[in-house]
C-alpha cells in the first residue's frame, strides 16, 4: 500500500511538474541585427579610436568621438541607433557601456578591420 501512495505521489508531482512547462512566457529577443539597424537607416556611426587613428582611415560617414571623452556632455541624437568601434574592440565595449548608461541605443561593431562596411 505503500508503495502504491508514494508511486501515486511521484506521478502526480511529474505530472505537475509538466503542466507548469507549459504554461511559462517564452523571452523574445528584440535586439535588432546590424542589417537591421542598417535597413532602417536611422543610425550614427561614432569611431571611438584617437583623432589620429580615425585620420587614418575610418567608416564612411562615422564621427570621431575618443572612447575617452564619452560622457553626459555628449551630444547624440537618441532617436537613432549608435554604432561604435575602435581597433579591437576592448574601447568601443566601453564606449558601448558609457552610451548606454547614457540612455542611447547602442550597438558594438567591434574591430575596425573586421568590419565590412565602407571605409574611406
Amino acid at each position: 500500500m505503500r508503495k502504491k501512495i508514494g508511486m501515486l505521489l511521484l506521478i502526480m508531482l511529474c505530472s505537475f511538474s509538466l503542466v507548469g512547462c507549459g504554461t511559462q512566457n517564452e523571452t523574445v529577443n528584440t535586439t535588432p541585427t546590424l542589417e537591421e539597424i542598417l535597413e532602417e537607416n536611422n543610425y550614427t556611426i561614432v569611431d571611438v579610436r584617437t583623432s589620429e587613428e580615425y585620420k587614418e582611415g575610418h567608416v564612411k560617414g562615422a564621427i570621431n568621438i575618443p572612447y575617452d571623452e564619452i560622457n553626459e556632455n555628449v551630444e547624440l541624437d537618441k532617436e537613432k541607433t549608435i554604432l561604435v568601434y575602435c581597433k579591437s574592440g576592448r574601447r568601443s565595449k566601453v564606449a558601448y557601456d558609457q552610451l548606454t548608461s547614457l540612455g542611447y541605443e547602442v550597438y558594438d561593431l567591434g574591430a575596425y578591420d573586421n568590419i565590412t562596411l565602407d571605409k574611406e
